[in-house]
């Protein structure tokens, strides 16, 4: 259970948290706010280095909640250090003024990346963004997004 209350931790308080502001439309999270976990089972397996939080998950800290069918997280056996966080069955991040949906999520520790894959739709306000796939390089803030992709940007005024 330690864990996977790290991978939470590092999910929400580390690069991902300090660095989807850049290109995700400014999604944060506060790393000081309470991270709460629920979810209608959770299977962990020690011996593989596996946890599976399924049946309608939510993850939140502060004003950011991520939801999804089924969180699956991965450290290593000998380590215990978290390397995957994989999210799927249709995966949502939300705050006050901005969300990012798609399919899967795919949060990448070692590689330092977030891949969103499956109809990812990036909105704040009325301005939208969407495209079949984007990759997140976390230590840059860069992103890419490749797949049919289309935006609406809403400029200020009326």
């Amino acid at each position: 259970m330690k864990h996977v209350m790290t991978l939470l931790l590092v999910l929400l308080c580390g690069p991902l948290a300090a660095q989807t502001n850049i290109n995700l439309g400014g999604i944060d999270a506060d790393p000081n706010a309470p991270v709460e976990v629920t979810a209608d089972n959770l299977d962990v397996d020690q011996n593989a280095g596996t946890a599976v939080f399924s049946g309608n998950v939510t993850i939140g800290q502060g004003d950011l909640r991520l939801s999804a069918p089924q969180v699956n997280v991965t450290y290593g056996a000998d380590s215990g250090d978290i390397t995957r966080m994989q999210a799927s069955g249709g995966v949502t991040f939300v705050t006050a003024t901005e969300a990012a949906e798609a399919q899967s999520a795919d949060y990448d520790l070692a590689a330092g990346t977030l891949t969103l894959t499956g109809d990812v739709l990036l909105t704040q306000g009325a301005s939208a963004l969407s495209s079949q796939s984007m990759v997140v390089d976390l230590e840059t803030g860069t992103a890419q997004m490749s797949g049919r992709v289309s935006t609406v940007f809403q400029q200020g005024g009326n």
